[in-house]
């Protein structure tokens, strides 16, 4: 299943396909009990994705065939054991995906010429991914980092190794003597290197960074580098070489401790908004103010959810679930536009935006 949407990905993902481009949308569940549901509801809903392609008269049988065999394979991949939220097949003649979603998505079946996405855009800023990058004397690792976990990134040519030509690492680890080995010019030139290529990577895809090693690594990097000189460093050996529970454990307080600040920082940029007359609020408001383009910064509390309708032209009303004009992913769709318009998208813990009602935003104009 994947979990990582770069950039590069979702282009990939948004670009038009033959129809019928199939996306399959269920939530799911990391725990017992509420994960006991997860895999009847699943084949539920890849059945009622098949009975739509079946009822279908556009969709030939050729190509029916295909697509259901995309979903079946799908099916297939989906591991339960590790769910997260949210999951989303997407399935087109010749193609399929699984995404694994740490947010919750609407159960639902969309037909179309191409993949739904705003989703898993509203998943991948709602998880605020950073990256990690472990460095030692002969090895320098990146790490892609999200709400609960970092994986191993290949990246930009990472992994990059070095072969111990003047120094044996291992022995010197032994005797103390490792920040002797950041001293000599083929070191120097090996951390020189991956931190170009660190800074390639960022400008396709950036986010914070934080950068694990020896002291005496974040020193030399604090000297030649660039693209790490303004990362958050945490003094930490051994990870280069590490798993990615070990990693996660050495910067997961301090990723806490950046999401408060970040929190604070947005607090206040929305009452100096409220000063100003820039500030928009509630679900309505932000909505009309996103379609406009005019949101600057839209911040979303983690777990606010609306289901509405706009039945009315340009007035969103409460609705059910079970209405057939309902729009149960409102918040991904704004989210997304945001993105689309260059927007910062901050979430934040629920309760932190007050009689906003969970959603609010600063005004370009």
């Amino acid at each position: 299943m994947e979990h990582d949407l770069s950039p590069t990905t979702l282009s990939e993902l948004r670009r038009p396909r033959p129809y019928p481009a199939v996306s399959v949308l269920t939530p799911t569940h990391r725990r017992e009990p509420d994960n006991a549901q997860d895999p009847v509801r699943l084949r539920n809903v890849v059945a009622a994705a098949k009975k739509q392609l079946e009822s279908d008269p556009a969709v030939t049988r050729e190509r029916r065939s295909d697509v259901v065999h995309q979903l079946d394979q799908a099916l297939a991949e989906v591991d339960l054991a590790h769910a997260e939220d949210g999951l989303v097949i997407f399935a087109a003649p010749g193609e399929h995906q699984v995404w694994s979603l740490a947010r919750a998505v609407p159960e639902r079946v969309v037909l179309s010429d191409t993949f739904l996405t705003r989703n898993l855009v509203s998943a991948q800023a709602a998880e605020r991914p950073f990256w990690v990058l472990s460095v030692s004397a002969d090895r320098v690792t990146l790490w892609s980092g999200g709400t609960d976990r970092v994986t191993e990134d290949r990246s930009g040519g990472f992994p990059m190794t070095r072969s111990p030509e003047n120094f044996d690492a291992e022995r010197q680890e032994r005797i103390g003597d490792m920040p002797s080995t950041f001293r000599d010019e083929g070191t120097r030139h090996f951390l020189r290197e991956a931190d170009a290529a660190l800074g390639m990577l960022l400008r396709e895809q950036p986010r914070p960074l934080y950068v694990t090693g020896e002291q005496a690594a974040l020193s030399l990097l604090d000297e030649i580098g660039s693209a790490t000189k303004e990362a958050v460093h945490i003094p930490h050996g051994g990870l280069a070489h590490g798993t990615p529970e070990a990693v996660w454990q050495a910067v997961r307080p301090m990723v806490a401790a950046e999401a408060r600040k970040g929190t604070d920082a947005v607090a206040r940029e929305l009452e100096s908004a409220r000063s100003r007359k820039a500030f928009a609020a509630g679900v309505d408001e932000v909505w009309h103010s996103a379609r406009e383009g005019r949101l600057r910064l839209l911040a979303v509390e983690e777990n606010y959810r609306v289901t509405v309708s706009d039945v009315l032209g340009d007035h969103l009303v409460p609705a059910a679930s079970a209405d057939l004009d309902a729009r149960e992913d409102l918040v991904d769709e704004i989210v997304e536009q945001c993105l689309e318009t260059g927007a910062e998208v901050r979430f934040v813990p629920d309760g932190t935006l007050g009689d906003a009602h969970g959603i609010a935003g600063v005004l370009r104009y």
